[in-house]
C-alpha cells in the first residue's frame, strides 16, 4: 500500500485509485489513518479487479482504475467512511457523481477524517503548499 488513493500491484504495477484522493502521508496523522484504511479494506496479497475509464495513465506512468473487490467499489468506500475526498480529473468521471453522494453522506455522519478535520487542508493544496 503506498497511500489511502494509490496501490502497488504484486507484479510492481502502481495503480491510482480514480476519483479519489487522501491526505498525504506527512499530513499526520491523517494520511496515516487514509493508508490504513484502505489497507485493511485490502490487505496485502488481496485479489481485486481494475477496471479502467477513458484514460488509462496518468502524467507519473501510473495506472487509473476503479478497484473492485467482492462487488464492493474500494475507491467508493474510501470516501463513504471518510478517508479520502473526491477529486475530480477528466476525463475520468464516469461515477464522479457516485463519489460525490458518497462525500455528502461521509461529511454529514462526520465519517472518519471528517470528524478530525481531516480535510481542513485538502490533499490537492497541501501538495501544492496552499497550505
Amino acid at each position: 500500500m503506498s497511500d489511502g488513493d494509490s496501490i502497488r500491484c504484486r507484479d510492481g504495477a502502481r495503480v491510482r485509485l480514480i476519483g479519489i484522493d487522501a491526505p498525504e502521508l506527512d499530513q499526520a496523522p491523517f494520511g496515516e489513518r487514509s493508508r490504513e484504511a484502505l489497507e485493511r479494506r485490502m490487505p496485502v496479497g488481496t485479489i481485486v479487479t481494475l477496471e479502467f475509464d477513458v484514460q488509462p495513465r496518468d502524467q507519473y506512468g501510473r495506472l487509473l482504475a476503479y478497484v473492485w473487490r467482492d462487488g464492493r467499489l474500494l475507491n467508493e468506500e474510501q470516501v463513504a467512511e471518510g478517508y479520502a475526498a473526491i477529486i475530480t480529473v477528466p476525463p475520468n468521471v464516469r461515477l464522479a457523481d457516485r463519489f460525490r453522494k458518497a462525500q455528502e453522506l461521509a461529511r454529514e455522519r462526520d465519517a472518519g477524517l471528517w470528524a478530525d478535520d481531516g480535510f481542513s487542508c485538502r490533499p490537492e493544496d497541501h501538495r501544492r503548499k496552499r497550505c
